[in-house]
């Protein structure tokens, strides 16, 4: 698929996203300035549409990245417990100060996706039996164990209905002044375009890295800064939107190969059109109600996450 079909998608794609609603809004509707409508549409359709586009591009990219350092195209945030260890930051944040600011649920939630990714990292330096499929099972089971923890600490401090409702994916509840904080996703999509020369030869190892004279240690805490940095933006904003950075990097590698400089805008676009495509699946199936995006997502994601384990072996090394 090219770049420009892509880009045609999206417009396509983020002009039905703005028309579809409970409350219908045409064209025509928009010309006068102070209706109601054009108001639901300013507020609520646009800062929705932005949220979406910034999410996809966001976890598209991190999950890029990771599937680089790792030298695994089934690890992503999803897989390697770094949405995981973000909803525990975010959890603690709130058992720790009765009255949590946004600010201290940022900076503990950066924290902990900081660094559950960055154990993961250093668990999977340690497995030598390091299959393409067993990789990302052991991360899995890693994020179980981060989600069972968060689960258990909410139970306690009775805020498991809070934390439940609160972190699953739905930009239902996007509207100007709540998704801003994904803007900080675009400098570090910028930064993982700059670096991507930089993750490639990290990815190939160590020991290759430092013979190029690249400082391997550097480069990886940048990827895994970075991938931080994106995974708080959205579990904070929207909530956890599973296999979104895992899939949508295989489909790019499948047709363009793994030149990170080269994939990362189309990956970024084809995040952002299947999130649109699913969030308009979620929307239209219940009219005039609407399912919460990360199940869509989790739907038809676990379905060629499926496909991609039956055809493991081929996808899986680089």
């Amino acid at each position: 698929m090219r770049l420009w079909m892509m880009i045609i998608a999206t417009i396509v794609l983020s002009f039905i996203s703005l028309f579809i609603g409970a409350i219908d809004i045409k064209i025509s509707d928009l010309l006068n300035w102070d209706s109601d409508k054009t108001q639901i549409f300013l507020t609520s359709r646009l800062p929705r549409l932005m949220a979406i586009i910034l999410a996809g591009a966001g976890m598209s990219i991190a999950g890029l990245i990771m599937q680089s350092l790792s030298r695994n195209k089934f690890v992503s945030p999803t897989t390697a417990g770094t949405l995981d260890a973000a909803k525990l930051g975010i959890l603690l944040s709130m058992l720790f100060f009765t009255n949590a600011t946004y600010t201290q649920q940022i900076i503990f939630s950066f924290a902990f996706a900081l660094a559950g990714t960055l154990l993961f990292m250093q668990i999977l330096d340690r497995i030598k039996f390091k299959d393409a499929i067993f990789v990302p099972l052991i991360g899995i089971m890693y994020g179980n164990i981060l989600s069972s923890i968060t689960t258990f600490f909410a139970y306690e401090g009775d805020l498991l209905q809070n934390i439940s409702s609160w972190l699953m994916g739905n930009f239902a509840l996007m509207i100007s002044g709540r998704y801003e904080l994904l803007y900080v996703s675009v400098p570090a999509v910028i930064l993982a375009y700059l670096y991507a020369n930089k993750f490639t030869v990290a990815g190939m190892g160590e020991e290759f890295a430092k013979n190029l004279g690249l400082s391997y240690k550097f480069v990886l805490n940048i990827g895994l800064i970075l991938v931080a940095i994106i995974s708080t933006t959205v579990v904070l904003t929207v909530g956890v939107i599973p296999f979104l950075g895992l899939i949508v990097p295989n489909i790019v590698s499948l047709y363009l190969g793994d030149n990170l400089r080269k994939i990362i805008p189309h990956t970024a676009l084809l995040g952002v059109v299947f999130l649109l495509l699913c969030d308009i699946i979620g929307r239209l199936v219940i009219h005039p109600f609407e399912i919460p995006v990360n199940v869509t997502v989790a739907v038809i994601g676990s379905a060629i996450f499926l496909i991609m384990l039956l055809r493991g072996r081929a996808y899986g090394k680089k």
